[in-house]
């Protein structure tokens, strides 16, 4: 059941993106002629609703939308009629082409609202251990504390006490719960040395405290779930850049790279693990899917809206042959880190480090 619920996730991630192109072409009158889940010549299952081609095909992992007038080889051989992707104004174009990456940021978005609503379990922000001779103990903190809030901010969890403190520069106040009485206090955190999500050592604001390993359920209101789900889709975009950021820079090892079998594994063990779990790992994989697809690669949206954007500026279309050229280079360099996840998947098989 965990293949088959991995193998539903990634095709409605396509879907949805799918879905993002079909709607926004749709809103400016361009002719969708085929709607298709999957990739490959054959029709699993096909239908024609009015002028569009639905269809279902057997490679499941991807996915496209053909709007009239589409061509990936050719620019000057364009149709500009009215119900055509060239057709329309520019603007209008760029919104078509960025609207399948909105959608799946969207997607994350609505999965992090329906996490924040249910009761997940979370590091509760109370103090384990107080490191001598540090700010929280020279301002009077112990071992049993709960911080309440960090310069009148809330800290629901231990993720947000660690958070509102990284962000400090200046002296922090502390209100914090002792033997069901309120107290607070004035501290000045210190400089010191800690590893970011990436193994690298870095300098940043620290206090002198542990957490006590307290775990509780934490839910938030409608109202908290959204700059909760914002905050959290903004987190992963972040993070999704800082990544390819980290891999070009070598810090991150081009072992790192998963392909489609590691997502497909990892998704399947999320499955497992419950719904919270799995709705989170299908939101990091929308706002991957959404973010990925915007880099400026001709054989991904990001890539059309990149020679969208010159046309802009140059009023004129990119010449077959640039066209040509620089599309089969985005394909390679596409295909080549495909095939790089692929032979890193075949690595942890042959190893045993793939979690299946």
């Amino acid at each position: 059941m965990g293949i088959i619920g991995s193998i539903l996730v990634l095709s409605f991630l396509v879907f949805f993106h799918e879905l993002g192109h079909f709607l926004a072409a749709k809103l400016f009158g361009v002719r969708v002629e085929a709607f298709s889940i999957g990739f490959g010549k054959t029709r699993i299952f096909k239908k024609q609703i009015g002028e569009t081609e639905y269809s279902l095909r057997p490679i499941p992992l991807g996915g496209f939308v053909q709007l009239k007038g589409q061509s990936d080889f050719d620019p000057t051989l364009r149709d500009i009629s009215s119900d055509s992707l060239y057709g329309i104004a520019t603007y209008k174009r760029l919104i078509i082409l960025a609207a399948g990456s909105f959608f799946n940021l969207l997607l994350a978005f609505l999965l992090f609202v329906a996490i924040g609503l249910m009761e997940k379990n979370e590091l509760a922000p109370v103090v384990g251990k107080v490191e001598a001779n540090m700010p929280a103990n020279l301002a009077g903190l112990k071992r049993g504390d709960e911080i309440l809030s960090i310069n009148g901010m809330q800290t629901r969890t231990w993720e947000d006490l660690s958070k509102a403190i990284a962000k400090s520069n200046s002296e922090i106040e502390i209100v914090f719960l002792r033997d069901s009485k309120e107290y607070q206090t004035i501290l000045m955190p210190q400089y010191g040395e800690s590893k970011n999500i990436f193994g690298e050592r870095i300098s940043r604001p620290l206090i002198g405290i542990v957490s006590s390993g307290e775990v509780r359920l934490v839910s938030y209101s409608f109202m908290d779930s959204i700059p909760y789900a914002f905050h959290q889709t903004l987190e992963s975009s972040k993070l999704i850049l800082q990544s390819i950021e980290k891999m070009f820079s070598g810090v991150v090892p081009l072992s790192e790279v998963g392909g489609v079998v590691s997502i497909v594994s990892i998704t399947k063990k999320a499955t497992e693990l419950g719904i919270i779990t799995l709705f989170g790992f299908t939101a990091l994989i929308s706002v991957n899917l959404g973010i990925l697809n915007l880099l400026p690669i001709p054989a991904l949206d990001g890539g059309h809206i990149l020679f969208t954007l010159y046309e802009m500026l140059t009023k004129r279309i990119p010449t077959q042959n640039t066209f040509y050229r620089l599309s089969m280079a985005g394909w390679i360099v596409l295909l080549g880190l495909m095939g790089l996840g692929l032979y890193n998947d075949i690595l942890r098989i042959i190893n045993g480090t793939m979690p299946f």
